[in-house]
């Protein structure tokens, strides 16, 4: 976890010129939000029409805005519980269309690879029952960031499937669905574990 606390820094440091042009623009955290979940499914888009690498640069941009949002809302002392809110549904908003895109994208291929789509629903499934467990375990007041594949590591093997080719894009896409699966069942055993230990 201190790996992956300390990318988020380095990353956020590197971004911090970006978020003090912002800053100094009169940009709003919310208007990064809604642009970086504009420019997903943008990017979606292309993946679905089959132009991988321009989908994948879009990506890479939208994940971008969704770091810089976060800083600049702190930089101009505007973070709220409703900019949290729009933050995490622009989440699944941009999960869902970058899935959907990939869908068209093998449905457009001849013969159709019906076990990748397959997969790749999977994958989407995954991803979203992750996020859920998240957020209904810190409802009940149980903190869980807990697995092996969060949602910056998902981005990271997604992108990088778009940008090596269409080997990788399917390596990638089994591996999303077996791990994001995986990681589900590693946050439901972590509530299962912490619930069990509160009742004794």
């Amino acid at each position: 976890m201190s790996g992956k606390a300390d990318f988020k820094n380095r990353l956020r440091g590197i971004l911090n010129p970006v978020v003090s042009l912002a800053a100094a623009l009169g940009v709003t955290p919310l208007g990064i939000t809604l642009a970086g979940i504009a420019i997903s499914i943008v990017g979606a888009v292309y993946v679905g029409m089959g132009d991988l690498f321009t989908g994948a640069i879009l990506l890479l941009v939208s994940g971008l805005c969704d770091t810089i949002d976060g800083s600049l809302a702190r930089r101009q002392g505007k973070e709220s519980k409703f900019g949290a809110f729009i933050d995490s549904t622009g989440d699944r908003v941009s999960d869902f269309a970058c899935y959907v895109g990939l869908i068209f994208h093998f449905m457009r291929g001849t013969p159709v690879n019906t076990v990748l789509i397959l997969f790749t629903f999977v994958a989407l499934a995954g991803s979203f029952l992750t996020s859920y467990a998240r957020a209904r375990a810190e409802g009940l007041g149980i903190a869980c960031s807990v697995g092996l594949l969060e949602r910056p590591e998902r981005i990271a093997l997604l992108l990088a499937g778009l940008l090596f080719g269409r080997l990788a894009l399917m390596a990638a896409i089994v591996v999303l669905a077996v791990l994001s699966v995986f990681t589900f069942l590693q946050r439901v055993m972590h509530v299962r574990k912490i619930t069990s230990e509160r009742s004794a």
